[in-house]
């Protein structure tokens, strides 16, 4: 199955990408994070279908708890647009509110427990 190419940028539009993933199966996170921002997420894909087009040094960097998530945003409108999963660092997933002609609170997506995994030394 080839990968939809999504495009998408930060609501002031200082940063924009384009990723290779289709946007469903789309998620949310109950982590204190997430719960906070209210995104919804693609699916998980490896780094290298995310291409930054515009910005990247518009983007700020935002990690806590274990410090292995990134989370990156626009350093001018403060929009999340996409990060490395902390479960397995070698996929990311960008917020769907950020992509072009996507509805993403028309899709179906799950609530995932991230909570019950977001305190270190937790099991």
């Amino acid at each position: 199955m080839n990968p939809t190419i999504l495009k998408g940028a930060c609501h002031c539009g200082a940063v924009t990408f384009e990723v290779e993933t289709p946007p469903e199966p789309a998620v949310r996170c109950n982590c204190s994070f997430c719960r906070r921002r209210g995104a919804v997420m693609s699916p998980p894909f490896p780094r290298d279908r995310l291409h930054i087009l515009s910005g990247e040094h518009e983007l700020a960097l935002y990690q806590f708890n274990a410090q292995v998530a990134k989370h990156y945003f626009c350093k001018h409108c403060g929009i999340y647009t996409f990060h490395q999963t902390r479960s397995n660092p070698d996929n990311w997933r960008v917020n769907l509110g950020c992509i072009d002609g996507v509805d993403a609170y028309s899709l179906d997506a799950p609530v995932a427990d991230g909570a019950s995994h977001s305190v270190v030394g937790k099991p």
